[in-house]
């Protein structure tokens, strides 16, 4: 398996090292491994969506399950 570093892995996500070491300890990227003091996360995995985001928001809402994409209750629509 191949492996890439938090650096790497920033650089290619476009998110600051720190983020990356951040979902390695949350256990947020799968696979991702602590060699030493440096995390190792497989070269083929995915940045997570960050919950923060308002894309994130739109997919799920608190209970983490999929939301309807933001569509406000009216008469007409009532869910």
């Amino acid at each position: 398996m191949d492996w890439i570093t938090t650096k790497e892995a920033a650089k290619q996500w476009g998110i600051t090292m720190r983020r990356v070491q951040s979902m390695c300890e949350n256990g947020l990227l799968d696979g991702a491994t602590k060699l030493g003091d440096i995390w190792v996360i497989p070269k083929n995995t995915f940045k997570p969506l960050d919950g923060r985001t308002k894309a994130a928001k739109l997919i799920f809402n608190e209970n983490g399950e999929k939301s309807d994409g933001g569509a406000k209750k009216t008469k007409e629509n009532p869910k």
